[in-house]
């Protein structure tokens, strides 16, 4: 339909262009076309306006509650020191003691040298944990830390303390 009135708009045009007697009939047709046009838009904005109704709100689905820091355990926790020299391979179990299917945690680890029991701290280091792991499950999982170096100083002995910062799951399927 779109066509057909795009082409009759074109001939009208040439038509009135080509002859000079069309064009005195062509300009008041071509105005009371668009007016008709205009009051016809008009009228289908009104009457759609007028069939809305408001949209209901959607019914949003509670999300189960994340599992707690306290409802993860991990178990078995291995450091082994990695290149270079202050980078180390952690290696462990998590469990999944909680209600929701777990996805991944964020442990923070702090590496601390105490020789003769005189703790010395050499850093901080957070790792982001990638571990699906079902409600009742557990999972070995690995990752890598790194501490500050310093150029002479060697660690004799290593004390470790992690904790686990921030914990996601996910909906059951």
């Amino acid at each position: 339909m779109l066509w057909l009135v795009a082409l009759v708009g074109v001939a009208i045009v040439y038509l009135a262009a080509r002859f000079s007697r069309f064009r005195r009939w062509a300009e008041p047709i071509l105005s009371v076309a668009v007016a008709i046009a205009l009051l016809s838009a008009f009228v289908v904005w009104i009457s759609d306006r007028g069939e809305r109704k408001a949209a209901a709100p959607e019914p949003v689905a509670t999300a189960p509650a994340a599992p707690a820091a306290q409802n993860i355990s991990l178990d078995g926790m291995t450091f082994e020191q990695s290149q270079p020299e202050r980078s180390f391979r952690l290696r462990g179990t998590v469990s999944n003691n909680g209600a929701t299917p777990l996805e991944y945690f964020r442990l923070s680890v702090t590496l601390e040298d105490c020789p003769q029991d005189a703790c010395a701290k050499i850093g901080d280091d957070s790792a982001l944990v990638l571990a699906r792991v079902p409600v009742g499950q557990a999972r070995p999982f690995e990752t890598f830390l790194t501490f500050p170096s310093r150029e002479g100083e060697s660690l004799t002995t290593p004390k470790w303390t992690y904790q686990v910062l921030e914990v996601r799951g996910a909906a059951s399927r």
